[in-house]
């Protein structure tokens, strides 16, 4: 497992506009955010009352070509679709959008010229390495904050990841269930998924 980050200072965010957004998993309103220390607009994804307590929340960092383009090379796509599904199910959750976050946060570029080291042989962390950046250089500051503007109080978290929750604790959230978050390999991302679990301690079981 990777070593966790250090804390940073709360994120500065200022609120922006709301609407209604049906989808193929249901109605959600979407909220955007503006993080003024990165320059960067986060997106909040909510249905029903998100103040209080335990409410379901993913945390779910930009991934362009799962999210929009469908890749098979990650889980990101099917993921992001399954939270919407299971807060639709559920009648209420939020989904924090995290931009700037793409290929583990060193942007498009950079993931493209990754996905070619690791058509190569390396693993995504190696990738990453060998190009100059951190294994995982992505922090959720922002995320908290949004949180806390929102008037969330504690969440069951969907992540299979331990340094979000080590990273969202730092920031204050209070986390009293995670869940499960899996899905299934397929030929294209079995070896990602492998790299998640073993590299960067990922709580896969599948």
């Amino acid at each position: 497992m990777m070593p966790a980050t250090a804390p940073e200072p709360p994120a500065q965010i200022v609120k922006g506009a709301s609407a209604r957004l049906p989808t193929a998993w249901g109605e959600f309103t979407i909220t955007s955010y503006f993080d003024e220390s990165t320059r960067i607009e986060h997106l909040a994804l909510h249905r029903g009352d998100v103040a209080g307590d335990e409410l379901l929340v993913r945390v779910h960092s930009e991934c362009m070509t799962g999210d929009i383009f469908g890749s098979l090379r990650c889980d990101c796509g099917p993921q992001l679709h399954k939270a919407m599904q299971r807060i639709t199910e559920a009648g209420r959750g939020l989904i924090i959008y995290m931009r700037g976050h793409e290929g583990r946060g060193i942007g498009i570029d950079q993931k493209l010229r990754a996905y070619t080291l690791q058509d190569q042989g390396l693993d995504t962390v190696d990738a990453n390495l060998a190009l100059g950046h951190p294994a995982d250089s992505r922090r959720f500051e922002a995320a908290a904050a949004i949180l806390q503007d929102l008037g969330v109080r504690s969440v069951c978290l969907m992540s299979n990841n331990p340094l979000k929750l080590l990273a969202l604790r730092n920031a204050g959230i209070v986390i009293v269930q995670r869940e499960p978050h899996e899905i299934d390999a397929n030929p294209e991302n079995a070896s990602y998924l492998q790299a998640k679990r073993v590299r960067l301690g990922h709580l896969l079981t599948r």
